[in-house]
């Protein structure tokens, strides 16, 4: 197994300065370690509704996502559907803190695993597994609870805050190998070459550098970034879909079978292929999906009216 030293605890994370953080990571060990799963997620819910007031642009976000994306909902029904996304919001604070600090055991305790039959096949085959996933608000967890099955590493964006760094490397670390920067593209390549499951969401618009227009949703031309397509092609690579689904009682680790045909090696083809998957999945809880993000902001052509 391939093994990367995690950052080391440093006498200079104790300044003042970063007092307030580590105040507030306290306060989340000491809540999700000592409150029951349902009382976390009742108290989620009520912060999410709380949030609803001092996060107005991000209201006004989210609102905007989901009347871009179901237009086929009346206006109340996108309603409802925005307050109980915020609730799921409130909810994450609380999967995060259980992510990064929740013994294996607990984490157990609450999680269904289906589809791991298809790791068990790509490990036997010694093939590299890219795990096509998606910006759910229980997108922590997803990581996780994989790991508690197949060790694998993740793609992330580092912290300028040297303690949250601290504290998500470590917390995503705890069942996993080690985490690759969104930019290290030969990190990426390399985890793969060598066997391992590498967590990839390539959902957000991050403008059009390496990306495509293609249909996301209602949307016909969202930007979509080719990446999935780039990853996949590493030989020995096969596409699993994965997503974390809060439950009734816990969350539910879905994996799916390899996508067929995948890549093709057209980016518009094979970007809409994803974007479909990743579709399917979201509908199956669009509550829990980070409609927070301005999916659509990027236009096909420049000088084009903001959707926003």
């Amino acid at each position: 197994m391939q093994t990367h030293r995690l950052p080391s605890f440093r006498a200079a994370l104790l300044h003042p300065r970063f007092w307030p953080a580590w105040l507030g990571l306290g306060v989340l060990w000491l809540l999700v370690t000592l409150l029951p799963w349902r009382a976390q997620m009742a108290l989620g819910r009520a912060l999410g509704r709380l949030a609803m007031k001092p996060l107005k642009s991000r209201v006004k976000v989210a609102r905007r996502n989901l009347e871009l994306a179901l237009p086929e909902l009346s206006d109340a029904e996108r309603e409802t559907l925005l307050k109980a996304n915020f609730e799921s919001v409130g909810c994450a604070v609380f999967e995060t803190g259980m992510a990064w600090f929740w013994p294996h055991w607990r984490m157990r305790a609450i999680t269904i695993m289906e589809g791991t039959e298809h790791v068990d096949a790509a490990v036997a085959k010694g093939q590299g597994m890219l795990l096509l996933s998606a910006h759910f608000l229980t997108l922590e967890l997803n990581a996780r609870q994989f790991g508690l099955y197949r060790p694998g590493v993740g793609v992330y964006r580092p912290n300028t805050n040297p303690v949250l760094e601290y504290a998500q490397v470590h917390g995503r670390c705890r069942s996993n190998k080690y985490l690759v920067d969104r930019l290290d593209i030969k990190g990426m390549l390399k985890a793969l070459r060598a066997g391992d499951a590498l967590w990839y969401a390539p959902d957000h618009d991050y403008g059009r550098h390496a990306s495509v227009f293609v249909p996301f949703f209602a949307v016909d031309k969202a930007a979509t970034i080719t990446g999935t397509a780039t990853l996949a092609r590493v030989k020995k690579t096969v596409t699993l879909p994965c997503f974390t689904l809060r439950e009734k009682n816990g969350y539910r680790l879905v994996i799916q079978a390899p996508l067929d045909n995948f890549p093709v090696g057209d980016d518009e083809a094979d970007a809409i292929t994803g974007n479909r998957v990743i579709e399917a999945a979201i509908r199956r809880a669009p509550e829990q999906y980070m409609w927070l993000h301005r999916r659509f902001k990027t236009q096909p052509e420049r000088g084009m009216p903001s959707r926003y």
